[in-house]
């Protein structure tokens, strides 16, 4: 099974405009899932269709209502009242938020500290393996909005910083 770059952008057009709210492809060569973001489908709620070809198969997965338009995927960048000069620091994965190396040891950075593009702000826990998450933009910590060993979803605010 072959994707082009516009056979996928027509699948990810047709997954924002149903119910469904996760896609998965699988082939011998690739696995690919696109899910909606917030998208929550346990087994009693969801209705899985299964399509198998001789080497492809296709699986789909509808939630049974529809996904309430006002669930945010990733937090605002600027909250009311922060202002609008803030950039945030998202999280790259799903994983386990950790502010420090290790838990006796101190944060890699608080609010109020200067960071740099390149420099280590915290480290995200997938799968029991430590990423190290580098800052892209230098600028001050204005706020963390994640407590220490919190679970975090893929392109959660983890940080809003003032830039320089």
């Amino acid at each position: 099974m072959e994707l082009s770059v516009t056979d996928l952008r027509e699948l990810v057009a047709a997954l924002g405009q149903s119910d469904i709210v996760e896609l998965t492809l699988k082939s011998a060569d690739f696995e690919l899932t696109l899910r909606k973001p917030g998208a929550i489908v346990s087994g009693a709620a969801a209705l899985v269709v299964a399509k198998a070809a001789a080497e492809d198969s296709v699986a789909v997965s509808a939630a049974a209502a529809p996904l309430p338009a006002a669930t945010p995927a990733v937090a605002p960048v600027s909250p009311p009242g922060k202002g609008s000069d803030l950039l945030s620091i998202n999280s790259p994965m799903v994983g386990t938020f950790y502010r420090s190396p290790a838990p006796e040891e101190q944060s890699f950075v608080g609010v109020g500290d200067r960071i740099t593009a390149g420099q280590t702000v915290c480290i995200i826990e997938a799968m029991k393996l430590m990423n190290e998450l580098e800052a892209e933009i230098s600028g001050e910590i204005v706020e963390i909005l994640v407590e220490n060993s919190q679970p975090v979803e893929f392109g959660q605010t983890l940080m809003l910083v003032r830039p320089v």
